[in-house]
């Protein structure tokens, strides 16, 4: 009886699915830690591609997803509940602290320490010169234009279309294939049924390649520093095996276990924030803050639609959209296809008007707050003549050098740097608890038709997360072939996810 159980359990794997992204994640895996150089240069080649030749796909997608967001919240769907429970299932701000730490909570606390020092010396408009002030309001207002409203619209729309397919349309299959049903009818049955899951699985893969890749030096440096251990690769790769097990053991737990984390999260990075805070130039932060805020406000149809033509004519411009924007879109597009459907499951008895700005309000509340004040203290620094920072990151410093000179203004360093290393874990865990849930329903036959997926499968795609990282860290990828590897796997999906919206749109209009 046991033995017929076990059969059962394994017959309904989907194989098809679960084999073919993990093969292709396997190759690249062991072509990145074989042929490092090699690598690098079809990476660029890549690259260049993308960025130049089709980078007005990714700028024209985010546009067009904010706008029909915040079209269909306004609207009269924006009244249809997600489900037939009374209240919402998760109390506000329980809800608010899931969709802020699964949302690349971890990478949005590296980026707002670092980001706005890539941008201080950028000069994205190409304008040739710029003053002390022009830079200022530069490095503060792109990171919130990149962590703002747009980024998280890729999230809060899809999971929209998700939550529609799943509390009112009542399907059991829960796919990405699924939600492009609609428009591709049957076929999402067959063979490109199958094409866009497996797409959605590297996509996704690759997206949080790049996110451990980015963000694990720094917490090796953190580590290294409070610990007194020597920092290497090897570091790098024992702290991803600590978080993997931190999220292993979670996501066995279940949702519950997650909604505790996501809670606790919030705490911990609550107490960061005040340090930096308390300590740090008050008055300072605060009015950079709200000019910041004023800015995108103000450019912010200008930031969604420059393009920097100029760079293709060989007489000037800055590819700063190339470089940047465009990776953010691409990078923010890889982590649709989960990501959403956890804020969907979690969002069952909102409305989609509710959903849809709640969701913009929970996940740019916790961004903004922590570009402001993280980002303000060492842009105070700059500002202030007490550090180059931008500087010694154009001069060839690490980010993680950059970030540990400005924990050293801090007098109570050591402690800032531990509670560092506890949001990063806290951080990460969350993210990929949430992602392994959704992840490990592709690889069920039934779509994860059931609440939560089997355990075994959880813990396997919890393991296969940390992979192709581990892969780009001992090539020692630059942040350019970083920045490639989620520009590359967020074209297909940016289609699929268009695909998503249509199908969305069509069951809205055939409703009335």
């Amino acid at each position: 009886m046991k033995k017929d159980m076990e059969n059962k359990r394994r017959s309904d794997i989907d194989w098809s699915i679960t084999a073919l992204p993990l093969g292709i994640i396997l190759v690249l895996t062991i072509l990145l830690m074989c042929f490092p150089e090699r690598s690098r240069v079809v990476v660029d080649e890549i690259r260049s591609f993308f960025v130049n030749e089709l980078g007005f796909f990714y700028i024209l997608l985010g546009l067009g997803v904010i706008l029909t967001a915040v079209g269909i919240a306004l609207s009269r769907h924006g009244k249809i509940r997600l489900g037939t429970l009374e209240k919402p299932k998760y109390g506000n701000f329980q809800w608010g602290a899931m969709i802020f730490t699964a949302g690349l909570a971890a990478d949005v606390l590296y980026w707002s320490l670092i980001e706005w020092a890539y941008y201080f010396n950028a000069d994205p408009f190409g304008t040739g010169s710029m003053t002390l002030a022009q830079r200022q309001d530069t490095a503060s207002m792109y990171p919130l234009f990149h962590w703002g409203p747009i980024p998280w619209a890729f999230y809060m729309l899809p999971s929209c279309a998700y939550a529609y397919m799943i509390f009112v349309k009542k399907r059991k299959r829960q796919r990405i294939s699924e939600a492009c049903r609609p428009i591709l009818k049957h076929h999402v049955d067959g063979i490109p049924g199958k094409v866009i899951d497996s797409f959605a699985i590297v996509g996704l893969l690759a997206g949080t390649a790049t996110t451990f890749s980015m963000a694990t030096p720094l917490l090796a440096e953190a580590a290294s520093v409070v610990f007194g251990i020597p920092n290497s690769t090897g570091l790098s790769v024992a702290l991803l095996c600590i978080i993997g097990a931190v999220f292993i053991i979670a996501v066995l737990k279940g949702m519950k276990a997650i909604s505790y984390l996501a809670s606790a999260c919030v705490g911990i990075f609550g107490l960061l924030l005040a340090i930096f805070f308390l300590f740090g130039p008050k008055i300072y932060i605060i009015e950079t803050g709200i000019t910041a805020i004023g800015n995108v406000i103000d450019n912010f149809f200008r930031l969604s639609t420059w393009m920097d033509p100029l760079r293709l004519t060989g007489e000037g411009g800055s590819g700063f959209p190339q470089t940047w924007t465009i990776f953010y879109w691409a990078y923010w597009v890889a982590w649709f296809v989960a990501i959403p459907f956890f804020i969907a499951k979690i969002s069952e008895g909102r409305t989609i008007r509710q959903t849809i700005f709640g969701g913009l309000f929970s996940g740019m509340a916790g961004t903004y707050l922590s570009f402001i004040v993280f980002g303000g203290f060492g842009m105070h620094m700059q500002t202030a003549g007490e550090a180059d920072l931008a500087g010694m990151l154009a001069g060839g410093a690490s980010a993680s050098e950059i970030v540990m000179t400005i924990f050293n203004e801090l007098p109570v360093t050591k402690f800032a740097l531990l509670v560092l290393i506890f949001s990063m874990v806290a951080f990460y865990a969350s993210s990929f608890d949430a992602i392994s849930l959704v992840v490990a329903g592709y690889s069920e036959k039934s779509g994860g038709s059931e609440e939560e997926p089997r355990k075994g499968l959880r813990a396997f795609w919890s393991l296969i997360f940390l992979v192709l990282p581990i892969g780009l860290l001992f090539s020692e990828s630059t942040l350019s072939n970083l920045q490639t590897v989620s520009i590359i796997a967020a074209f297909p999906l940016g289609i699929i996810m268009i695909l998503v919206i249509a199908g969305f749109l069509k069951e809205l209009r055939d409703r009335n």
